[in-house]
């Protein structure tokens, strides 16, 4: 499975909505996720990938669409 596809799914279990957000589609000013489940998206991000997330990266922009989520993870795997 490719990473955006992976990326969706986990998107998909945190929230508990069966979403298929555009790649460059805001997560957080479409309601999909929010600040309340971000913290529960990157745990998950980390376990999928095997990268570790600090704590200073927990802000919304640097997960906002799923082109930015899967830059970040390819930075950092």
């Amino acid at each position: 499975m490719e990473r955006q596809a992976k990326i969706v799914e986990i998107i998909r279990g945190v929230t508990g909505q069966e979403v298929n957000p555009a790649p460059d589609q805001s997560l957080f000013a479409s309601g999909i996720v929010d600040s309340f489940a971000l913290p529960e998206l990157v745990s998950a991000l980390e376990r999928e990938f095997s990268i570790t997330i600090p704590d200073s990266d927990l802000i919304p922009r640097k997960f906002e669409t799923l082109e930015r989520i899967e830059a970040y993870i390819e930075g950092h795997s």
